[in-house]
């Protein structure tokens, strides 16, 4: 089984690694990482088979975020967009989900409810190999 690939796009923290790309490598998921809507675009067109974006709302910037994930819908209509973002009142039509960006544990849970939980298949990959 391959494991769901997600591409995580959100602003480079100064301390390393966010805590959400590191939950979510805990839990087994593929993390890529782009730290600018231009990157994430481009990242979207070099690996296609990414299950899920994860759009932090303090990348986009001048654009709207609705106008990126309409982008990210157009070119790809089946993959998923879950935005994520600080202010917990804030919605964006076009996402699949908006969830608070300072809830690790809620996204990973929510990623393993769309894509299922990686670590269950690894188990199985693991007992199946042992017998």
């Amino acid at each position: 089984m391959v494991r769901p690939i997600v591409l995580m796009a959100e602003m480079e923290s100064p301390e390393g690694l966010s805590a959400r790309k590191l939950v979510l490598e805990t839990g087994k998921f593929n993390v890529i990482t782009a730290y600018s809507v231009n990157e994430a675009l481009e990242t979207l067109a070099a690996f296609p088979n990414v299950d899920v974006l994860v759009l932090h709302a303090s990348l986009c910037g001048e654009m709207e975020c609705n106008d990126v994930i309409a982008g990210v819908k157009k070119r790809a209509p089946g993959m998923a967009v879950i935005a994520l973002s600080p202010v917990t009142s804030q919605r964006f039509d076009l996402a699949d989900h908006t969830i608070s960006s300072h809830e690790p544990q809620e996204l990973l849970n929510l990623l393993r409810t769309r894509l299922g939980d990686p670590r269950l298949a690894a188990e199985r990959q693991e007992t199946m190999r042992r017998t």
